[in-house]
């Protein structure tokens, strides 16, 4: 079944300590469809404090709320999903202990193999990227606009778009078969 909630502007959380002015300025300028928390912390009580307050801010403006990497985060917290890497637990056995109402989304760079696979596999949506020149991970391989549209084409779930993605350039990963796009420096980075 296709997660018709995988749509619009997908916000990610930089990689520090929680600025909560900062997020709520964000989601009153723009209609955030989706929010991943991402803080590679190991300072587990800091990141289940973070993540709740990231939740109920979220359930302010009815937006989704992602846990990146950390399906026993996402547990804890009641999040409404996980995004997953290539290296971490298996869409699979995620899916095994969190249930069929979670989310869970993959990384699949610019792979058609691995979408095809994460699709199989039960993910409810998948990652390509980096679209463009992307600050946050500045090495991440190039997914041209043409690999989206031939990916888009043979999977049926939906596609997050995510690296180097601006207001002014994401229409061009929209009109190349991005349901949602993804942004961490367009969003939280002035």
């Amino acid at each position: 079944m296709i997660d018709q909630r995988i749509k619009g502007l997908y916000g990610i959380t930089p990689n520090k300590n929680l600025n909560l002015a900062l997020i709520e300025n964000v989601f009153k300028k723009h209609r955030i469809n989706i929010l991943q928390y991402r803080h590679k912390t190991q300072d587990e009580k800091l990141k289940i404090e973070e993540a709740k307050l990231l939740h109920e801010v979220c359930k302010r403006y009815n937006t989704l709320f992602i846990i990146n990497d950390d399906i026993n985060l996402c547990e804890k917290v009641g999040a409404d999903g996980v995004h997953l890497g290539q290296n971490d637990i298996d869409v699979h056995s995620a899916r095994n202990q969190l249930g069929e109402k979670f989310i869970i989304g993959l990384s699949c760079h610019n792979n058609l193999k691995l979408a095809i696979k994460a699709e199989n596999s039960g993910a409810s949506y998948i990652a390509l990227g980096a679209i463009f020149k992307s600050t946050t991970k500045p090495n991440a391989n190039i997914c041209s606009l043409s690999t989206i549209q031939n990916i888009k084409s043979n999977i049926n779930i939906p596609i997050v778009g995510i690296g180097g993605i601006t207001f002014e350039n994401q229409q061009s990963a929209l009109d190349a078969g991005c349901n949602s796009i993804a942004m961490l420096e367009g969003l939280f980075g002035h």
